[in-house]
């Protein structure tokens, strides 16, 4: 199992880009974990990109979705 700061290093913890589709690493009681969809930062807030829904996460990092 990746230990917390491994999997943080993978991610940008700085000012998001905005509107631009991101992958999200957030943080529970028990660990760290990737949401399963893309992101974006609009607004002040994170939202699930698909169907704009705010995302109540608690998001710790931030990356680039990788081109498909």
């Amino acid at each position: 199992m990746a230990t917390r700061q491994y999997r943080l290093s993978e991610f940008d913890q700085g000012a998001p880009p905005t509107n631009r589709p991101l992958e999200l690493l957030c943080e529970d009681k028990s660990g760290t974990y990737l949401l399963p969809y893309l992101c974006h930062w609009s607004d002040g807030v994170w939202r699930n990109s698909a169907i704009g829904g705010v995302i109540e996460a608690n998001v710790i990092g931030w990356r680039v979705a990788p081109a498909v």
